[in-house]
């Protein structure tokens, strides 16, 4: 069973499991049917903050779930409220429905690195032993640590089920729509004056296999994935050949706010902390205990989704950041 399959990493995540022919039947959950194909990925309409979830775990017979219901930013949810409430009582009732069915061996759930935050006192490398050193106030960073310590709680109380947590860089690609893409598709980039964030990407393609290998093996444990190497934020906005517009950091949370308003983009207070100070992680775990290489570095991702921008889009946008923008001058 698959969660959160309406949104395209859910979706993507549900088919590959569905093509592989050692799985029999892949079940698809969400609230709101999938704009994506879904292939051979049978959908059930439920709500997993609703305890009928384990109804349906019962009955299909489910022995293994992969939790992909996460959401990243408050607007995808209808506010910040509503993220909270998928994110966190979601969770908090799968893994009560989960706790109830003998049935189920193993649970996958797709975290991120922003359970680390981000900060200026941040390790060089968080390892998976790493506390986060940042104070979590709001959004996804958040709601990221309530429910990896809900998951702890479960592994603790269902020792015979294989729990692995995949703390996963930011998702980058030709097909992926996210803050952080659209952040990098505007035709002239903001970027905080005085600081030059460290990022690491992991490309889509390898984002659904590390997935699939999670559910195929016993790999139980927590674990960072993201693909080799490190950019620099001013090196990645060079390879897109964009300008860039260097605000002081007083003046970030209206820049965002004007980038929400121009549909621009869905930034979030720790989005705009990420990208002041970035977040690296360290990958040996993923290599020696995980025993997944990704295909594509850091690098390679980014210039994958790089390649997937049409100048079309790029001029669309223009004109709705120059309005924004140059209301926050003014």
């Amino acid at each position: 069973m698959v969660t959160g399959v309406s949104r395209d990493a859910g979706a993507r995540c549900a088919r590959r499991l569905a093509d592989d022919p050692s799985i029999g039947t892949v079940l698809g959950i969400d609230v709101v049917p999938p704009r994506a194909e879904l292939g051979r990925v049978r959908f059930v309409r439920a709500d997993i903050r609703n305890p009928v979830i384990a109804k349906v775990i019962a009955a299909e017979d489910v022995d293994t779930v992969v939790h992909t219901g996460v959401v990243a930013t408050p607007g995808s949810a209808g506010g910040r409220s509503s993220m909270k409430e998928i994110n966190v009582i979601g969770t908090m009732q799968l893994l009560a429905a989960c706790q109830k069915a003998p049935g189920v061996a193993k649970l996958v759930v797709k975290s991120s690195t922003t359970v680390y935050g981000a900060g200026p006192r941040d390790p060089a490398m968080f390892t998976e032993e790493m506390a986060p050193r940042a104070i979590h106030q709001t959004g996804l960073s958040k709601d990221a640590v309530e429910v990896e310590g809900y998951v702890r709680g479960f592994a603790r109380r269902r020792p015979d089920v294989c729990v692995t947590t995949l703390r996963m860089a930011n998702w980058i690609g030709p097909k992926t729509d996210s803050p952080m893409t659209r952040y990098f598709g505007l035709p002239v980039v903001p970027t905080i004056f005085g600081y030059d964030a460290r990022l690491q990407f992991l490309h889509e393609d390898d984002g659904v296999e590390a997935v699939h290998h999670a559910t195929v093996n016993d790999l139980p444990g927590t674990f960072n994935l993201a693909g080799d190497g490190v950019l620099a934020l001013s090196q990645a906005i060079r390879r897109l050949g964009r300008p860039t517009l260097r605000l002081p950091p007083f003046t970030a949370s209206s820049s965002a706010a004007a980038v929400r308003r121009a549909r621009l983009a869905d930034f979030s207070p720790d989005q705009i902390t990420f990208l002041t100070y970035g977040r690296v992680v360290d990958t040996t775990r993923m290599r020696s205990t995980f025993g997944f290489e990704p295909q594509y570095t850091s690098a390679e991702a980014f210039d994958e989704f790089r390649k997937s921008l049409g100048p079309g889009a790029a001029s669309q946008m223009a004109s709705l950041l120059t309005t924004g923008l140059g209301a926050l001058r003014g």
